[in-house]
């Protein structure tokens, strides 16, 4: 497949890219800059800024398959309008390009911890990154809104999300936050990327939320 990565060079993307590559996939990797990706002939680096819609359009055009891991930083100021104006731009530049499949990597935030109760409305949620998840739940909640003509994905992993192996041994689940006993469940990077690829090659979360954790 030809899969493009926005947010190749963050936290998510390079082990998305890696394991994209090591599936076989032709890789086009949108980043700001190139470092922490591989010199591989199956990916392209495409360098630009994905507030410029048009320019962002071209580069995925003709693509299988988008992966959104965008983030513009959780220590930026104004992160949820940050947020919320990139990803916009990262929708309209998928709409106008024609590609139909898309799986955004979201946010534990919006998955329920009781019914009708997301985690990022707990008096426990961590202020400091709050915008954000905030930005990434009102992105779930424009996907939910976006027409049938777009095959979105939300992909929201565990409450902890951190480096480690690839096992590609975890759980997945629904919109309700993963427990590992009385606490939340984790998830290394290198699975979450597990995942992401799995559900692009075949697909069983189409216009859906769903979650992965330990």
């Amino acid at each position: 497949m030809k899969i493009t990565v926005i947010g190749a060079t963050g936290f998510v993307g390079p082990d998305v890219v890696k394991e994209a590559l090591a599936r076989g996939h032709e890789v086009t990797a949108i980043s700001r800059s190139g470092k922490n990706l591989p010199s591989d002939p199956h990916l392209t680096l495409a360098t630009g800024d994905i507030h410029d819609s048009v320019w962002l359009a071209g580069a995925i055009k003709g693509q299988d398959a988008v992966i959104s891991a965008y983030n513009p930083g959780w220590a930026e100021s104004d992160l949820f309008a940050k947020f919320t104006q990139g990803s916009q731009q990262i929708l309209d530049a998928i709409k106008s390009s024609g590609v139909k499949r898309l799986l955004v990597v979201g946010g534990a935030g919006s998955l329920e911890v009781a019914p009708g109760v997301e985690l990022v409305d707990t008096a426990e949620f961590p202020a400091n990154i709050k915008p954000g998840a905030l930005g990434a739940r009102a992105l779930r909640n424009q996907l939910q809104a976006e027409e049938p003509t777009l095959d979105w994905t939300y992909l929201s992993p565990a409450a902890f999300l951190e480096p480690g192996p690839r096992t590609a041994q975890f759980r997945l689940g629904t919109t309700s936050l993963l427990m590992d006993g009385d606490k939340p469940a984790s998830v290394s990077v290198a699975d979450l990327a597990v995942a992401i690829l799995d559900e692009i090659e075949h697909p069983q979360h189409i216009r859906q939320q769903f979650t992965v954790g330990y």
